[in-house]
């Protein structure tokens, strides 16, 4: 075991703050293991970046590389550029990398070919759509990976069929790590944490893949199912979403509102009646707080959530939509493939092991 290992972790979009925070606090409590956080700053605003690392107690990243929105090439070559200074300058022993953006692709290329092992904590997702851009960051990143964290035996199966099963393990998610634990400190003060003007009943909303925002078709499908809906949808949206939805006739039970912190999100999915998303980590934190999901893509990464019918996947087709939305609450109990909240101290073990 190395003496003060250091290690880099990117960072760069919201999921990946609470990730990181995850391991972030196992980590502080290791004599052994010296963090640097380095920001890309792939989400600049402040409602979606800097609330996060406030109210998740993550430290002020060492770097912020201020990167911003660009197209795919454009804020990749700016990451890697970024990443690449960071790493000379601070020569880690690892560099961390954290789910499927283009922070995490960026920081996998740069450290490898600075010949710097790289971590990859969530591989192993595959949705089999390589027309999203999510899926072909996963293939690279695990690809040039040393050491993949797998969140379920589903994800240890497709790294194993790709030839990666000496440098995979097996973890459980550190997102259910995550919600454990924060759903502790809202319980504590569950008023902090209340969205003014919720309604009593309501099904939450939230719209922010490419495959769906990059087409007005998809968009206004999905915004007249809506209308269609007995109950309120409420919609916290992301400044790009609101621009786009903004051409667009919005149906009278739509409730718009502005990006709401982590725990105020944990809060609104645990009280809704159902979720309508095309995110993943929304998709995961769903299932563990045990409301049923309508996913809103025509594939999913996390097919342990469709068991029993906890998550329904739709795609933007009204009728299936309507459905989902109608269908019984599931009563069947759920499977424990996430692990079993342990999974931050897994990966910070199995570090000091492969060094």
């Amino acid at each position: 075991m190395l003496n003060h290992m250091k290690i880099v972790s990117v960072i760069g979009a919201r999921p990946q703050f609470i990730k990181a925070a995850t391991i972030s606090r196992v980590m502080k409590a290791r004599e052994d293991l010296h963090e640097i956080i380095l920001h890309t700053g792939q989400h600049y605003d402040e409602n979606m970046s800097k609330i996060f690392f406030e109210e998740l107690s993550i430290p002020v990243p060492d770097y912020n590389l201020g990167v911003g929105s660009a197209s795919h090439a454009r804020q990749t070559a700016m990451m890697l550029q970024g990443i690449e200074e960071v790493l000379l300058k601070e020569k880690p022993d690892w560099t961390l990398l954290y789910g499927d953006t283009n922070s995490t692709v960026a920081g996998a290329l740069a450290a490898s070919k600075l010949h710097i092992p790289v971590a990859h904590v969530e591989a192993g997702l595959r949705s089999y759509n390589r027309l999203m851009p999510e899926e072909i960051n996963r293939i690279v990143t695990d690809r040039i990976s040393d050491l993949l964290f797998a969140p379920t035996q589903t994800a240890i199966d497709n790294l194993h069929k790709e030839g990666l099963a000496e440098v995979s393990h097996l973890t459980g998610d550190v997102m259910y790590d995550s919600v454990l634990h924060y759903l502790n400190i809202i319980a504590d003060d569950p008023e902090r944490y209340r969205v003014e003007g919720t309604p009593d009943e309501y099904l939450l909303a939230t719209i922010h893949r490419a495959e769906n925002t990059d087409h007005p078709d998809h968009i206004a499908s999905i915004l007249d199912t809506f209308g269609k809906l007995t109950l309120p949808v409420l919609l916290p949206v992301h400044p790009r979403t609101r621009k786009i939805i903004s051409g667009f006739s919005l149906p009278s039970n739509l409730i718009l509102k502005e990006p709401v912190s982590y725990l105020q999100m944990l809060t609104l999915t645990k009280q809704a009646s159902k979720v309508l998303t095309d995110s993943g980590g929304l998709q995961k934190e769903a299932y563990f707080l045990q409301t049923p999901c309508i996913t809103l893509r025509t594939e999913t990464e996390w097919l342990e959530t469709l068991h029993d019918d906890w998550n329904i996947v739709t795609a933007t087709d009204p009728s299936l939509i309507v459905d989902a939305v109608n269908s019984p609450i599931p009563t069947a109990p759920q499977s424990h493939a996430f692990g079993t909240g342990n999974a931050a101290e897994i990966i910070v073990d199995l570090f000091t092991k492969n060094c």
